[in-house]
């Protein structure tokens, strides 16, 4: 009844009864009138409806409606953390959960090839030995590494295991982050998952507990664009009225922004101060000028110094 019904689609006795015979069930009127009653009360909603002297049932309510699915599903394709190949799998699952009619809407819809797409396989292991270490409250141990010129993976920290207390699992601009707390520096950092290798729980105890607990991990995610790392700084900006939006989307609906002149607000920021930071006020063209502080005024005027075309 999943598989082949659903509120556009639905299937008479005698038809039920048919589709019963593929899988040589003999079956009785009588007894589908109980399975079907069966069904609703294990919260399986059979429903049904008369259309002239013919009685039709099918599946109503479900886990997901065909919306929510088709949300999840967009989620997975355009994920760059996930590659091809798992998005491919996770989609053929999620489409088990809807009619087949619908499992065809979905799979219509859903273009992956061209995206940018992740090559590393192990990221779900990965994902599934951090969740397991937080609720064992364990350490984790990993390898890390970057691309190198050749598009080759190069293991950083000169291929030595980082040892770090796992904390939270973080999303942000597409990537899948892990924030840790490493003992050596007395502070959280983060890290890609999907640059993660070798990931193992080991039996030492997490540390950093106190720090967690007053991490805001909303604030963290906002101050470090792209997750890039930096001093953090209270940066005031000018702002034209227009920006508004942008300034609420990225840093909150709490910030406050203070009214300068008819055109112009002025507010003040905490922000990891990176060249990812200074590149996003670049990009608004202008709209968003920085006041201070004057370290970061400075800084932003060596970034502007640089040479970007030969």
């Amino acid at each position: 009844m999943q598989e082949q019904t659903d509120e556009n689609h639905a299937l008479t006795m005698a038809e039920i009864i048919a589709e019963l015979k593929k899988y040589d069930i003999e079956a009785q009127r009588k007894s589908i009138y109980d399975d079907l009653d069966a069904l609703n009360d294990f919260g399986i909603e059979i429903l049904k409806r008369q259309e002239g002297f013919r009685t039709y049932y099918y599946c109503g309510a479900r886990d997901f409606e065909l919306a929510e699915l088709h949300i999840i599903v967009d989620a997975i394709a355009s994920s760059k953390f996930i590659t091809l190949k798992k998005s491919k799998e996770l989609i053929e699952k999620i489409e088990h959960m809807a009619s087949n009619y619908d499992a065809r809407l979905i799979d219509r819809n859903v273009y992956v090839s061209n995206r940018v797409k992740n090559m590393n396989e192990s990221i779900f292991y990965t994902v599934d030995a951090i969740q397991n270490a937080i609720a064992n409250n364990h350490r984790i141990r990993f390898k890390y590494f970057s691309w190198n010129m050749e598009g080759k993976m190069e293991l950083r920290h000169d291929g030595a295991y980082y040892d770090i207390s796992p904390w939270a699992l973080l999303w942000d601009d597409e990537n899948y982050y892990l924030v840790g707390y490493d003992k050596a520096v007395d502070n959280f950092k983060h890290y890609r998952v999907d640059k993660m290798l070798q990931t193992e729980e080991t039996k030492e105890k997490r540390q950093g507990a106190t720090k967690f607990r007053k991490l805001d991990k909303e604030v963290y995610s906002k101050r470090h664009f792209r997750m890039f790392g930096g001093q953090e700084e209270r940066v005031t900006l000018l702002c034209e009225n227009e920006m508004a939006n942008v300034i609420i989307d990225q840093f909150g609906r709490n910030t406050s922004l203070m009214k300068v002149d008819d055109s112009h607000f002025r507010v003040r920021v905490d922000v990891a101060v990176s060249d990812q930071f200074l590149g996003w006020i670049v990009a608004l063209g202008g709209r968003v000028v920085i006041e201070g502080p004057e370290g970061v005024k400075e800084r932003m005027r060596e970034l502007l110094s640089m040479k970007y075309i030969n």
